[in-house]
């Protein structure tokens, strides 16, 4: 079962993940991956390993705004 980053880069793989855009051309592709397993390393997994506290809401605005634009790209 692929979790976390592997999993991202397993649904957007190029050639035939399961959210891969065939209609774009092979670079982006390629790159579709980086943003989703990026955000995924960065936002996620810190909270699925260890206590991350935040009082200040303006980085948590941000990883919504992030959240969002990514969303965007799957359904667009």
């Amino acid at each position: 079962m692929e979790i976390g980053v592997r999993l991202m880069r397993a649904a957007f793989n190029p050639t035939n993940g399961p959210l891969t855009k065939t209609s774009l051309p092979i670079a982006e592709r390629e790159r579709m991956a980086d943003p989703f397993a990026g955000a995924i390393g960065t936002f996620k997994n810190p909270h699925s390993h260890r206590v991350v506290g935040n009082d200040n809401p303006e980085p948590v605005i941000e990883e919504l705004m992030i959240a969002s634009r990514l969303l965007r790209f799957i359904r667009s």
